[in-house]
């Protein structure tokens, strides 16, 4: 290929999207380096400590779509402190000051300020899309700056964010001329809004295929929505408490009718499930169903909804469902791809809506499986072994056993073969969340049969350090390794260090890690940034290597020691 003009190698890697195959397109030889650093336009930082906003930018000039991800994974389940970090202005000062054609920023677990997005709308003219996930610190101020300045925005994705809601006009900041909209979801919001000027939105955005609203908007804005936006594609209601013998309720059902693109239904989030049928329409031919904000479906009237939706791809569901709802979802949806099942109330003592029964059904119904997400009372061996048969074409499978270290009911025996199961015949497994009880012999399982294993979640789990040592000596493309209240220590975290500079980052917290091992850690790995977050004032015990670390974050980095961390945090 070196007997190519640069220009027809640079048209080939136009071919080459996953930022994988790119880095590794990028050392073949200096000559690709060149061409691929000028012709990436799209670059994903899973970690946004890992690398300078301004060695990015020197690298990619061309940059044009940029995915950022800032605290750990398990700030999902709140044991990373509020205000640990994680702040985005930094990136967008640089961006801006270097005047990059930016035209797509997407944020993952970041703290984003109003200043910051009001700089993101006016440096940027061609600026088209945002993505916030999980996200905090801004207001509906902000987001008015977007919609007032980005006069060619595409997309506005707004999800799980905590906002503050200032004011509820933000949408009418959308100039008039703003007719560019493909995707507007703001089902995160509280707040009122305006509804006037979201029909008005809607109606000039012939192009809108995706609508999420919250609960703000009753049904009869919606129908007049829809009255306006009949090519919609993915569509999330809001509140949804019309009687079946109104009129807007008739006037709702006329419209669903017109409505023959919708693939994606979510939302109800406040629901009479008894008018639910006005959607049966559209059911027919829905690719994914997301009810996990929505309560108030559940039983008989649940059910009759999942029975009309038989090609479904995709199903988020609350555990409501009971095993009986999920055997008709096997029944059903013979198509489907990806379940999770969410907890409707994670503390309910007793409370056993989903089983293992619900899963040994799921598997045998739907054979093109791969993506699960769980959360169940308990779950068996045998369970376990029946889904691996099954669905051997799993690549992710995250089980949650709200009693985390529940053994097998039936045998009393540790979870160990089931897991074992999975792991040996699911080849393509990527992603791996384990719960229930767990000793060492299922690491020895992960380690020996996980071959394309990049994450795995811990918690509760193993008896010794063998069992971390089984993983991070067999799982060779392990990239992000997460531990919580399991006995690993010293021994297994610096037995084999080296194996930290292949992966993104290590969490453990409330194991039995010592600040003298995070410090000979540090020692030894320059080139990782090793955080002793202490929230509990435990500062005071610095000298003594045999304290025990509460919460460690060890990643990879080409930056150093970051400097916006809070006193809590101590960077060795």
């Amino acid at each position: 290929m070196n007997y190519f003009p640069d220009e027809v190698i640079e048209h080939i890697f136009d071919f080459v999207t996953k930022q994988r195959d790119r880095n590794a397109v990028s050392l073949v030889c200096k000559s690709w380096y060149k061409i691929e650093r000028f012709s990436r336009e799209r670059v994903v930082i899973g970690n946004c400590y890992a690398i300078s906003p301004e060695r990015v930018i020197a690298r990619f000039p061309g940059l044009k779509s940029l995915t950022l991800k800032g605290k750990p994974h398990f700030a999902d389940f709140n044991l990373v402190p509020y205000d640990w970090g994680g702040s985005v202005d930094p990136w967008i000062d640089a961006l801006a000051e270097s005047r990059v054609g930016l035209e797509e920023l997407r944020l993952k677990r970041m703290v984003v300020s109003d200043e910051s997005l009001d700089l993101l709308s006016k440096s940027f003219l061609n600026f088209k899309s945002l993505v916030l996930v999980s996200c905090e610190g801004f207001t509906t101020d902000g987001l008015a700056a977007i919609a007032a300045n980005c006069r060619f925005l595409r997309e506005l994705d707004l999800q799980e964010n905590d906002i503050d809601d200032h004011r509820g006009h933000w949408l009418s900041c959308f100039p008039d001329s703003c007719t560019s909209l493909v995707s507007l979801n703001f089902a995160c919001l509280k707040g009122e809004i305006n509804l006037a000027a979201l029909v008005r939105l809607v109606a000039r955005s012939p192009n809108l295929k995706v609508l999420r609203v919250n609960r703000a908007v009753p049904l009869d804005t919606l129908q007049k929505i829809l009255m306006r936006a009949p090519q919609l594609v993915d569509l999330g209601t809001g509140s949804y408490v019309l009687e079946p013998d109104s009129e807007s309720y008739r006037k709702l059902k006329a419209t669903i009718l017109k409505c023959k693109s919708i693939k994606s239904l979510s939302g109800f989030l406040e629901v009479a499930p008894h008018s639910l049928p006005a959607f049966y329409p559209i059911c027919l031919t829905l690719t994914s169903l997301n009810l996990s904000y929505a309560p108030g479906v559940h039983g008989t009237d649940l059910i009759k909804l999942i029975r009309q939706c038989g090609r479904l791809q995709r199903l988020w569901i609350l555990d409501c469902i009971g095993d009986k709802g999920l055997g008709v979802v096997a029944s059903t949806c013979k198509e489907l791809q990806e379940l999770r099942v969410f907890p409707s109330d994670p503390f309910g003592v007793g409370h056993a809506a989903v089983t293992e029964e619900g899963l040994v059904a799921i598997s045998a119904g739907c054979p093109k499986l791969h993506s699960l997400l769980y959360f169940c009372q308990q779950m068996t061996n045998a369970a376990l072994i029946t889904v691996a048969k099954n669905c051997p074409n799993f690549i992710r499978f995250r089980l949650c056993i709200l009693d985390p270290m529940k053994p097998d009911p039936v045998t009393m025996q540790p979870l160990d073969e089931g897991f074992g199961a999975i792991v040996q015949a699911c080849k393509k497994l990527r992603r791996l969340s384990l719960s229930g009880l767990l000793t060492d012999q299922v690491f020895l399982y992960i380690g020996m049969y996980a071959e394309q294993l990049e994450m795995l979640s811990i918690a509760f789990a193993g008896d010794s350090d063998k069992g971390m040592l089984y993983v991070l000596n067999g799982c060779k493309k392990l990239r992000k390794l997460e531990i919580r209240d399991s006995p690993f220590g010293d021994g297994a975290l610096l037995k084999d260090v080296g194996k930290y500079e292949t992966m993104r980052s290590l969490w453990m917290s409330s194991c039995e890690v010592t600040l003298g091992g995070c410090k000979t850690l540090a020692m030894n790995m320059p080139d990782l940034n090793v955080e002793i977050i202490n929230e509990n004032d435990q500062m005071e015990y610095v000298d003594n290597d045999e304290q025990k670390v509460e919460k460690m974050y060890v990643y990879r980095t080409l930056a150093g020691p970051r400097e916006d961390k809070p006193e809590y945090v101590w960077t060795l």
